[in-house]
């Protein structure tokens, strides 16, 4: 069996958004008060303008810290952690119910499709006191794979 060796294919930013709207499993970065790194496992979208979708809640650390600091990476992952994966650097904002129920049914649709009650879907929403991170894609690194290296 011969090695699997590693590659990189630099993308559009048309390519990079085919290349995301399949994928939803995701790492958020963001940074915390003291400057660190903050690391969250997420499930992402896209939306119609091409920034990249996470739900939240106003309370969790990734909406705290964006809140304080606009700028956001995403490493999204194939869904065979040995596959494809991409780092997207861009500025963030949160959205807060209610302004975020129409960006959330949006996310959705995204990630599953249609609904089978989107007024139900709103309601719980807004119940659930969700949010939606929308991250503005400014930089990103190739399509990468892991593996040995080429040389």
């Amino acid at each position: 069996m011969s090695p699997n060796i590693a590659t990189t294919t630099v993308v559009s930013r048309a390519e990079l958004l085919d290349f995301i709207r399949p994928r939803h499993r995701a790492v958020l970065l963001t940074t915390r008060a003291d400057g660190g790194p903050q690391a969250s496992p997420v499930t992402c979208g896209v939306d119609d303008e091409g920034r990249i979708v996470v739900a939240t809640y106003p309370a969790r650390a990734k909406a705290r810290n964006v809140r304080r600091d606009p700028r956001a990476g995403v490493v999204v992952l194939s869904d065979d952690f040995n596959g494809p994966w991409i780092q997207v650097d861009g500025s963030a904002e949160i959205l807060d119910v209610p302004e975020a129920v129409e960006a959330l049914v949006a996310y959705y649709r995204a990630i599953a499709g249609e609904h089978p009650d989107w007024d139900e879907y709103r309601e719980a929403m807004v119940r659930q006191d969700k949010s939606l991170l929308r991250i503005t894609p400014e930089r990103w690194g190739p399509v990468a794979t892991g593996g040995f290296p080429p040389s």
